[in-house]
């Protein structure tokens, strides 16, 4: 009997360079599929990784800690690679570049395996052709994060502009994640509950906003908030990726939006307190939750 998957998350992994604003640099494995693959297993869920990266840099897939079976290494000439300087000790203010883009993920390189919900765990535009929306909506729920759809590697620099086709795409979506920013780039408003409302109009089902106060979520009827509780910001990279991650995975193991949603911003902010991905365990976040959202 084959198994049978709470979701893939499906996109490329990354080689980093981080510049604090010290000046001190920092070198590590970064994107969207990274942090949301642990932080989606650490609440629960079962869980495929379908990574687009070169095979030379095959040691990323060794980083999952993931079983074989449940990791695919989908091969591109290059593999995308990132500079991150940030200015301020938040690292709310950062210029990013792009020195490499790994190739568009077709729908033949999506592995033969049952899952409910593919997550389009995006970087840049061209991640996600038009073709694998189409094809993965015609296999089970979609979930994406606008990132991939918005942002744009302009020869090396990194550029956001609408997505001239969303009005097409985003009834695909069953999940929705955006950031405040990515939100009012999508809409044009810059109040989170009413850009929810206009994606949903649009026809997105269920949609998450991250802020680095809050975590906001909306599926037409309920809107939720959480505010983030981290107490340091030491490991601010992938915060909106680490929340989506854990929030999927509690969403499609039987949660209710509110639940997964606390859950989700109470694993954000205690991931946020360490650099580098979620290594911490359900129980850990649970602790979380009794000590500072009780």
């Amino acid at each position: 009997m084959r198994k049978i998957y709470d979701l893939m998350i499906v996109g490329p992994a990354t080689r980093d360079l981080n510049i604090d604003y010290t000046g001190a640099e920092d070198r590590s494995t970064g994107g969207a599929v990274t942090f949301c693959t642990p932080a989606a297993l650490a609440a629960g869920a079962k869980v495929f990784a379908s990574v687009k990266i070169s095979p030379e840099d095959g040691d990323i897939i060794e980083g999952f800690h993931m079983a074989p079976e449940d990791i695919a290494l989908l091969p591109s000439e290059k593999t995308t690679l990132m500079k991150n300087v940030y200015f301020t000790p938040d690292r709310e203010r950062r210029d990013a570049s792009c020195p490499a883009q790994s190739g568009p993920i077709r729908p033949e390189e999506i592995p033969d395996v049952d899952c409910k919900l593919y997550h389009l765990a995006g970087l840049l535009y061209g991640d996600f052709p038009n073709e694998l929306m189409e094809f993965l909506h015609g296999k089970g729920l979609v979930s994406a994060d606008a990132q991939g759809f918005l942002r744009h590697n302009e020869a090396g620099k990194l550029c956001f502009h609408d997505w001239a086709e969303k009005e097409k795409y985003l009834p695909y979506m069953d999940f929705l994640k955006t950031d405040a920013a990515e939100a009012e780039i999508l809409t044009g408003l810059t109040d989170r509950t009413e850009a929810a409302r206009r994606l949903y109009d649009w026809g997105a089902k269920e949609i998450l906003i991250s802020h680095n106060t809050e975590m906001l979520a909306y599926d037409g009827k309920e809107m939720f908030t959480c505010p983030v509780k981290a107490r340091n910001l030491s490991g601010r990279t992938g915060r909106g990726d680490t929340t989506f991650g854990s929030y999927l995975a509690m969403r499609m193991t039987g949660a209710g939006m509110k639940e997964a949603l606390r859950y989700a911003t109470a694993c954000v902010s205690l991931k946020m307190e360490t650099p580098g991905v979620f290594r911490g365990t359900r129980a850990d976040v649970e602790a979380y939750l009794r000590e500072f959202y009780s």
